[in-house]
């Protein structure tokens, strides 16, 4: 799978080392050169410094033949329009973005853009938890790749 990741954050940066240890193609768009620091020394995948709204970048960075576009960067309006280029303009087949506006992240779900909305998720984990006494889901995501050294 080719996957490109704008935003090279906690989210983007352990999500790029996740899938290219499972062998995809990733791609990384960030602004600045500094935040690669976090993909580690073993990470081999294409890191382009630049903004994910340019067109240019996008291509350099190959939207024309990915499979899945994921817009993790700390401004929702970034991710957003981002998502909607990718989706709309370049038609990737799967789109994905982090958006931290429950309401925002609704009303573009409802476009057809996958959102992932941190508050939602964590408040929904939170209630399960105090109501159920479990989490809402099964397997420890966070422990799956400790001491990895990826």
């Amino acid at each position: 799978m080719n996957v490109i990741i704008l935003g090279c954050g906690r989210v983007g940066s352990t999500l790029a080392r996740r899938l290219y240890h499972d062998g995809h193609n990733v791609t990384v768009i960030d602004l600045t050169g500094e935040a690669f620091r976090r993909l580690g020394s073993k990470f081999r995948g294409q890191r382009i410094v630049g903004n994910g709204l340019d067109r240019d970048i996008l291509e350099r960075a190959g939207i024309k033949s990915c499979d899945v576009f994921v817009s993790v960067t700390q401004g929702d309006n970034r991710n957003i329009m981002s998502a909607q280029i990718a989706k709309h303009v370049y038609k990737v087949p799967r789109v994905l973005t982090r958006i931290n506006d429950p309401i925002r992240a609704d009303a573009y779900r409802q476009m057809g853009i996958i959102t992932i909305c941190s508050p939602t998720i964590i408040s929904g984990l939170v209630r399960d938890f105090l109501v159920e006494d479990r989490w809402a889901i099964e397997q420890d995501y966070n422990q799956q790749y400790v001491g990895m050294n990826i």
